[in-house]
């Protein structure tokens, strides 16, 4: 497999500290911010990115998991049969803050899903969105209020996230079109995980 690394995993832990600290920096007391993260990968991040808030502001901060699957606008066309997680907001988010967590920030679909699926929960004060990577190429007019780091990506690669908890290390990779839908496919590797 193809392989070149963009982030390894002491750049990613800073970029994600630096993430935390401008989710921070943004807050203001009693927007009660909630950090939900989309499955499979932006989940763990978001995880990751909550600890760290939480560190700062010396309270602790609610956190979520969306499985945007049955939102997607291709739903039909994903195969016979598609991996579906479990969505757990955990909260209500009635009147707070919302930071969507993503790993990668790509067409917009995502997001898209992902905020249709979030009104199901409650009417919140606002959303914001957090992504480690924004490769660019938007098919809808959707843009990340704290990016990672952007990356121009070649034809014919995808980026590649990996987080300790799914894949056993935490990088940015550029790999082969081709590994990262095998890599998408693979099925979950946690037994015991809140989120799935």
């Amino acid at each position: 497999m193809e392989k070149q690394t963009i982030m390894d995993e002491a750049e990613t832990g800073r970029v994600l500290d630096r993430l935390a600290h401008e989710i921070h920096a943004a807050s203001s007391k009693g927007d009660g911010l909630v950090i939900v993260g989309i499955q499979r990968r932006g989940a763990e991040l978001a995880e990751r990115i909550a600890r760290s808030v939480a560190e700062l502001s010396g309270t602790i901060v609610p956190t979520g998991s969306l499985d945007i699957s049955l939102y997607r606008d291709d739903f039909g066309q994903i195969g016979p049969r598609p991996i579906i997680g479990k969505t757990d907001v955990g909260t209500d988010i009635s009147g707070r803050r919302v930071v969507i967590v993503d790993d990668v920030l790509f067409t917009g679909r995502t997001i898209r899903a992902a905020l249709h699926e979030l009104s199901d929960f409650g009417r919140s004060r606002c959303i914001e969105l957090c992504v480690l990577v924004d490769r660019g190429e938007r098919e809808l007019p959707i843009q990340a209020d704290y990016v990672g780091k952007r990356i121009e990506v070649p034809e014919g690669q995808q980026v590649s996230v990996c987080v300790p908890e799914l894949d056993g290390e935490l990088c940015v990779s550029l790999v082969t079109a081709e590994s990262q839908t095998a890599q998408s496919l693979r099925p979950p590797e946690r037994a015991n995980v809140k989120q799935e």
